[in-house]
């Protein structure tokens, strides 16, 4: 066995690896990791305890087990939320395979097979999908010799569900049921922004002069996070310009530094200021009980992005300019907003006809020139 070792960090193109040499002295490498530390972390922490035996062995480690070693390594460098839905999505194949030893469970394809059809259709996808990464890990560490979730069959995802945006007309009698919240619908359906999103909006991000309000934070789960920076622009965060004048029409509260507060008590921004608004209850007993007093039927708060991002696919904005505008990718776009525009298709039509009109009369034009 070679002598102990702290193995070699390496750039790739991606970001860096590192090298080692096994106990049998066989060279050894892994990649994909952002930063110098996370490498040398998961080195310490997963193969250097391999390598010494501080690690079970694969006739004997439950599921359980080695899903508990693998959030533990999954945790380098990454957010507490997505651990936490993470987590969520391993306690279904827990639930049903935690007991099982490894090698009984690589046994069990068809059992496996058959518990995919038992899942919810929505969440069916990322729960297979975690179920499956956290088995692929005890193969790279050898304490499996093949991973079941994948031989039990593929991992389609289910198709999305159609939604039905929000009218304006709608949205200002939801904001007229939820009375001194209403401007919260109409906020977030001219503007766009997420509900972890507005939920932080604070004053100071606020221009009511122009009707300019930046993006710049989150709060989800408890945690208050700041948005992510661009690459090469270190020294601004990433905001969206928001511009809308209905939606500046909202009353300030004194002793408050977000635009939507709660009540009282909760997380707050300081001492003395109201908290943050807790969306699993004020979808209770707020956002539900007005959709019901409106005639409406029950939809998601999300679903008031969705309106947004319809009414600007129909009003002529580019997938492209959309996904710059909400902070998400192009590809996203395409899969989740761009169905709900039903207008957005004749839009395109009138402008590629449009072009063309122009393009014949300019060759109409050069033909007539001498």
């Amino acid at each position: 066995m070679p002598a102990e070792q702290r193995g070699q960090v390496y750039k790739t193109n991606s970001g860096y690896g590192i090298r080692w040499y096994d106990e049998t002295g066989k060279r050894r490498r892994r990649s994909g990791f952002r930063s110098r530390s996370e490498a040398r972390r998961w080195y310490e922490e997963v193969e250097r305890r391999r390598i010494r035996g501080d690690v079970a062995r694969p006739a004997q480690m439950t599921f359980a087990e080695l899903v508990e070693r693998y959030l533990k390594s999954h945790a380098v460098g990454r957010e507490a939320s997505a651990l936490a839905t993470l987590g969520e999505r391993l306690a279904y194949s827990l639930s049903a395979f935690g007991d099982l030893k490894l090698c009984d469970l690589e046994r069990r394809t068809v059992e496996i097979a058959e518990w995919h059809t038992t899942l919810p259709e929505r969440s069916r996808y990322g729960i297979v999908q975690a179920f499956r990464q956290s088995l692929e890990a005890g193969v790279r560490w050898g304490l499996m010799t093949r991973n079941p979730a994948k031989l039990a069959g593929s991992n389609p995802q289910s198709k999305r569900p159609e939604i039905e945006p929000f009218t304006r007309a709608e949205i200002d009698r939801l904001a007229l049921e939820l009375g001194a919240w209403g401007s919260i619908p109409i906020f977030a359906g001219e503007t766009g922004p997420r509900p972890s999103e507005w939920i932080a909006v604070q004053w100071r991000d606020v221009s009511r002069g122009d009707g300019v309000v930046l993006v710049q934070r989150t709060f989800s789960r408890g945690r208050l996070r700041l948005m992510a920076r661009p690459s090469g622009h270190a020294d601004a965060f990433r905001c969206r310009h928001a511009r809308s004048t209905r939606s500046m029409q909202i009353p300030r509260r004194i002793n408050s530094a977000l635009v939507f507060p709660a009540p009282g008590g909760g997380n707050r921004v300081r001492a003395g200021h109201g908290g943050y608004v807790d969306l699993h209850n004020w979808r209770a007993r707020e956002w539900l009980p007005a959709l019901d007093a409106a005639g409406l039927p029950r939809r998601r708060i999300y679903d008031l992005r969705h309106s947004f991002a319809t009414w600007a696919l129909a009003a002529g904005l580019s997938i492209f300019e959309l996904a710059r505008y909400m902070g998400t990718s192009v590809d996203m776009i395409d899969r989740t907003y761009g169905h709900l525009a039903r207008g957005s298709e004749d839009l395109a039509r009138a402008k590629l006809d449009a072009h063309a009109a122009t393009d014949v009369d300019r060759l109409g034009q050069d033909w007539a020139t001498p």
